[in-house]
């Protein structure tokens, strides 16, 4: 959940660090800092809370040098002296760090024996304390003492370093952490988002893991290995406008993000799913609820349809038996999807859409799980799709890795372009959802459960379903974004009173039955998410097997009931919350809810 701004160049650094975390506050933390080289000399700034509150202290802080950081505490609770960033004894240089180092115990315990005092309880500043010694005992550059305590260290990273002794660069290095640098007129920026210097430059490095970079504000970047070999990264354009990563007038940015999702799915639609009288021919048109849309129309009763995901119609494999990626799905005995919080939750859903559809079997893993379990996989038969907005999860990259140390065939479904999910997979779907800032996702996860049902079509098309299935498939997708703009206005002031009642609550129950189940764990993940009300989510049969013991007027159990083939079964299980003077609140098409 930190954050991670760094700068060398010609502005004044801190107001541009400070302004970077303010864009990365949506990641959650608990408190901040600088540090920024001016005249010889480190200047570092820390406050528990806000940026704003650093900013009050930091803001006239000279230099055009510098690195910044959000922490979200795990080594220490939060405080000033475990804040970010940390240095060694002589204040040479400062380091910022996401990510965890495993072993910092055994790190901290060999540097004690070696006279080192430590000053705060985290794990960053045991790297900070390993690179000093590694420099000084024997006598490295900063640079080269980084790589060599980088070898030593087990878990993950992304660090970015300044140093006194050379204020002309910043040192970037990451391990299973995302970190990004942006180039610009001869300045530099290091980030864990783009976000945070979208505004200066849209030119950037992806580093994968096990890279290094040393940036200088005016002889240019160096990448390498850990083990000192020289990369040439391409440099690849960002997409995307500052004006997505603003709140747009809204209170939160997840509220923007809930209003955004009608075009976030016709963004996720567009040039795949085409309607019209003329096959092939795009969606064109023109209203979303009272809003233009350029985009959009009314499907037409009649028409013909088409579907294209160009990303799994490439050819993949090696020369000489080169096949496409839907090839490959479509002979797949089996498919495994990965993916952690919300992403797993669009799995499910997708694991109902893809076994009814395409007649195969599917297992939904956490890929937290998934990474340490050795799991059996077959080359042959297996495919695995890794679902990750962001495309930087740690845990569903390893969960890729790992897959791919088998041999099985891997698909990756994410949000960013040029992420390290899209890079390491064999093919896969982007979302087109837009930048999505919010940490409690929304329109990324029905535009995953909507790339999901687009798959599902595309593999069984001809095969499982018919012509006229097909079709009346695609045509009832090309109609979601409509309908959820109109849901979204009938209901908006409805909701506020209901939640107004409720907000007292501290526990709730998220109900549901098929396709409604996962919706009902991803609701309660946002409860607890927002809220932090305790939430559970629960296949509705299953709640008289130990949940409905909980129920009483006092505990709000909220219903996901689509009037679908179990309907009826779903309406019982209501009737056994009244029973115990529930409340239920539902969530259903039904007009005459009992």
């Amino acid at each position: 959940m930190c954050g991670i701004t760094g700068y060398v160049g010609k502005r004044k650094a801190a107001e541009i660090l400070l302004g970077g975390l303010a864009r990365l506050e949506y990641r959650g933390y608990d408190s901040a800092g600088l540090a920024v080289v001016n005249g010889g000399k480190m200047n570092i700034r820390k406050k528990v809370g806000k940026v704003k509150e650093l900013k009050a202290v930091a803001s006239d802080v000279e230099g055009t040098v510098g690195i910044g950081h959000t922490r979200w505490a795990t080594h220490g609770e939060p405080s000033e002296k475990n804040a970010h960033p940390h240095v060694p004894s002589d204040s040479s240089f400062a380091l910022v760090h996401n990510g965890i180092v495993e072993n910092y115990s055994t790190l901290r315990e060999m540097l004690t024996r070696n006279g080192c005092t430590f000053y705060s309880e985290t794990d960053t500043e045991v790297l900070v304390k390993l690179i000093d010694h590694i420099k000084k005992t024997e006598s490295l550059t900063l640079q080269l003492a980084t790589r060599k305590a980088l070898t030593q260290v087990q878990g993950t990273y992304g660090i970015c370093i300044c140093s006194q002794e050379d204020p002309d660069i910043l040192i970037a290095a990451r391990m299973g952490s995302p970190l990004i640098v942006g180039v610009g007129e001869e300045e530099y920026f290091v980030a864990s988002d783009a976000s945070a210097f979208l505004e200066y430059t849209r030119n950037v490095l992806h580093l994968n893991d096990g890279e290094m970079a040393v940036v200088h504000r005016t002889e240019g970047h160096q990448v390498s290995t850990l083990a000192g070999q020289a990369l040439s990264p391409r440099l690849v354009a960002l997409e995307g406008s500052l004006e997505q990563i603003e709140k747009g007038g809204y209170k939160h940015f997840m509220l923007k993000e809930i209003m955004e999702q009608p075009t976030a799915l016709l963004n996720c639609m567009r040039g795949r799913v085409c309607i019209s009288n003329e096959p092939g021919s795009p969606v064109l048109g023109s209203q979303v609820g009272d809003r233009a849309h350029p985009l959009l129309r009314p499907a037409p009763i009649k028409s013909g349809v088409s579907l294209t995901l160009g990303g799994i119609e490439q050819l993949v494999g090696p020369e000489g038996a080169k096949y496409t990626m839907l090839d490959k799905l479509r002979a797949a005995r089996r498919i495994i999807i990965c993916g952690c919080g919300t992403s797993w939750h669009a799995g499910l859903v997708g694991e109902y859409i893809l076994e009814t559809l395409c007649k195969v079997p599917v297992e939904v893993e956490y890929a937290s799980e998934f990474r340490y379990r050795n799991a059996v996989l077959r080359a042959d038969e297996d495919v695995v799709i890794v679902i990750s907005q962001s495309g930087e999860t740690a845990d569903t990259l390893a969960a890729l890795r790992y897959a791919k140390s088998q041999g099985v065939l891997c698909m990756g479904i994410c949000n960013t372009v040029g992420s390290t999910i899209a890079r390491e997979t064999d093919g896969g779907i982007y979302l087109h959802a837009g930048p999505e800032i919010g940490v409690a996702s929304t329109k990324a996860f029905t535009c995953q459960v909507t790339v999901l049902a687009m798959l599902a079509l595309r593999i069984s098309h001809t095969r499982t379903i018919s012509d006229a299935q097909y079709s009346e498939l695609a045509l009832a997708l090309s109609s979601l974004p409509n309908k959820i703009d109109d849901l979204i206005r009938q209901n908006e002031s409805k909701i506020v009173e209901i939640a107004k009642v409720y907000r007292f609550a501290h526990h709730c129950l998220f109900l549901g039955r098929g396709y409604n189940y996962p919706v009902a764990l991803e609701g309660a993940l946002k409860m607890k998410e927002i809220s932090y009300i305790h939430a559970e989510g629960y296949p509705a049969a299953e709640m008289k097997h130990g949940p409905i013991a909980l129920i009483d007027h006092l505990m709000p159990v909220i219903f996901v009931a689509m009037k679908d083939s179990i309907y009826d079964k779903v309406k019982s299980n209501i009737q056994e919350v009244r029973a115990r003077k529930g409340t239920v609140i539902a969530i259903t098409d039904e007009v005459r809810f009992p």
